[in-house]
């Protein structure tokens, strides 16, 4: 049985424009469960151990970003340790995402953010359906942190792709979920970054805007879906 993993993280909410969240951002992380990653988890967990960091650390890139959570008393060095080793990890497995993005402030009366992502991924999923076809069955794995989102990812792909089904994930558990989360956090600052609203927080972790580019943004967006 062939099986496509798709693990789902979102930044953002469904509720009104607000200035200080102006976007509604999901990520898709596809893995053909064909091509493991096993090798690649056992060298991430030996560079844990390189930050005196447990192997099971579940890595969080909005709070090693903004020195949060676990990563409140590292300085900025250490966190991008932290940042570099997940960006790592992820660079080294085979997958591929793609990103669907509304910048609130453009939505119409008529044209609610449940409505304009449903037409981008429903746009998306028969554009690609040579992708998808091939699979007996593709599983979703989401943290069911929004519950709009969850209606919205499942009523696409039971109407689309029926042979999928939805998992919830503890995303612990999942180091390609910890993967969507970075991705979906990178892809989130690459808009900020081209809107020029970058906090000081993250110009302060990244050097510069420039630097994150470089460093952080076409590196992870060489991994971005392509028609196939």
């Amino acid at each position: 049985m062939k099986e496509l993993s798709i693990f789902v993280d979102e930044s953002g909410d469904f509720g009104p424009f607000q200035s200080h969240s102006p976007f509604y951002l999901f990520t898709l992380v596809f893995h053909d469960q064909d091509a493991s990653i096993a090798t690649q988890i056992e060298h991430l967990e030996r560079e844990l151990s390189h930050l005196n960091a447990p192997a099971n650390h579940c890595f969080h890139a909005g709070p090693i970003i903004r020195r949060e959570e676990d990563y409140q008393n590292l300085s900025i060095a250490e966190r991008r340790r932290y940042l570099n080793k997940i960006l790592t990890f992820t660079k080294q497995t085979n997958v591929s995402y793609v990103t669907f993005s509304v910048e609130k402030r453009n939505l119409s009366e008529n044209l609610g953010l449940t409505v304009a992502l449903s037409k981008q991924l429903s746009l998306f999923i028969r554009e690609n359906y040579s992708f998808f076809s091939p699979y007996d069955r593709i599983v979703l794995y989401y943290d069911n942190g929004q519950v709009e989102l969850g209606k919205l990812l499942a009523t696409v792909f039971s109407v689309l792709l029926p042979q999928t089904e939805m998992r919830k994930v503890i995303p612990a558990n999942y180091r390609l979920f910890q993967s969507a989360d970075l991705i979906c956090t990178l892809e989130l600052l690459s808009l900020k970054g081209d809107h020029h609203i970058l906090s000081k927080t993250e110009e302060a972790f990244f050097g510069s805007l420039r630097d994150m580019k470089k460093n952080y943004l076409k590196p992870m967006q060489k991994k971005r879906f392509t028609k196939k």
